[in-house]
């Protein structure tokens, strides 16, 4: 919101800030606010989706980060207005939205090149034995200047789980160090969150052992070393995530990826892909190959369906015309001869879909 804010306060474009810490009056008048179209652009997490949110004349959404958003939670968004256009952007977009491009459902746009300035970010792929060699060049690192993320997969050690604990990792880094190490994880109190990740900003703390809590929404450009253990445990679009936090200047960025061994098939061509590649498109693709685009028809975002009568990729063509149908049934349905609309309502009964359903779910 302070970046754009910049740009839209000398156009006399009002805007506010809209999240779940909003209390009492606050939130009260903010709501009011949005209600009369006092206000123009609402910045905001999930809190913009609940009953009580009422918007003067909304045209549209943005949502950045999709795949942190239900298919639910979207339609309730945008049942706020009528008609509402939708722009959501992804460094890598969810099997489901990508099935929807292919059934024209939605448009693409790509944009494929960098901030001017930033420097590729080099990928290794390690196994976890080789931890204490990763330790001594982080020491070197550090001691030029560089600034570190340290990602584990779990808060805290338990007897149900192999995953690295970030509490244990962060008392051991500190002892193996020497230094004050920073902390966060999802368990924190928000100010307190804040407070670290402001530290780690101003540069008074030069590493910050976190869980996944730091994948989006963090912005430190002198952060250019990204170390994360058990990378295997990861998705691959949540790795490509984690690995953004990095590269965000203009230094030289690395991002590690630490993995226990036996590794899978799977899980090696997944670290392999993300060290060969920054590309999120080609990573968003190898997932959907990976996890299947869920249900088109309803609110699962991966998985396969039960259904499959062609390839997605190979049957684009295909795939397109039947889209063009499907327009020209919902536009023209009624002046359709009486056998044609019989065979579509069979095959609205083989897909058994249920709009009203499907929109509500997540």
């Amino acid at each position: 919101m302070r970046n754009v804010s910049r740009i839209l306060q000398p156009l006399g474009i009002t805007s506010t800030i809209m999240t779940g810490r909003d209390k009492g009056k606050a939130r009260e008048e903010k709501r009011a606010a949005v209600a009369n179209g006092e206000v123009m652009i609402i910045f905001g997490t999930h809190a913009v989706f609940q009953d009580g949110v009422d918007f003067k004349s909304l045209q549209l959404a943005v949502i950045d980060e999709q795949h942190r958003f239900g298919v639910g939670q979207r339609q309730r968004l945008f049942s706020k207005g009528d008609a509402v256009h939708y722009l959501s952007m992804s460094a890598t977009p969810i099997p489901r939205t990508l099935a929807l491009t292919q059934y024209g459902e939605a448009d693409l746009s790509i944009l494929d090149e960098k901030p001017p300035g930033r420097q590729p970010i080099h990928t290794a792929v390690l196994p976890r034995q080789r931890l204490p060699d990763v330790i001594a060049r982080l020491k070197t690192a550090l001691a030029s200047g560089s600034q570190a993320y340290w990602i584990c997969p779990l808060v805290e050690d338990t007897a149900e789980s192999d995953l690295i604990a970030v509490e244990r990792r962060h008392r051991e880094l500190q002892e193996a160090m020497g230094i004050e190490i920073g902390l966060v994880h999802g368990r924190m109190a928000s100010e307190d969150k804040d407070a670290v990740i402001g530290r780690f900003a101003a540069g008074e703390i030069r590493i910050l052992c976190a869980t996944t809590v730091v994948e989006v929404g963090i912005d430190v450009p002198t952060a250019s070393i990204i170390i994360i253990e058990q990378a295997e445990r990861f998705g691959l679009a949540q790795l490509h995530q984690l690995r953004g936090r990095v590269g965000r200047g203009r230094d030289k960025s690395a991002c590690i990826l630490l993995y226990d061994t036996p590794l899978s098939k799977n899980a090696q061509a997944r670290l392999e892909l993300l060290r060969d590649t920054e590309d999120g498109f080609k990573i968003a693709e190898m997932d959907w190959k990976l996890r299947g685009e869920g249900d088109i028809l309803g609110a699962k975002q991966s998985g396969f369906p039960d259904y499959r009568f062609v390839d997605p990729v190979a049957h684009t063509s295909l795939i397109a015309m039947a889209a063009r149908d499907a327009i020209y049934v919902l536009q023209h349905g009624d002046a359709l001869p009486a056998p044609r609309r019989k065979a579509i309502e069979v095959l609205k009964q083989l897909f058994d879909w249920r709009p009203d359903l499907a929109d509500k779910q997540d």
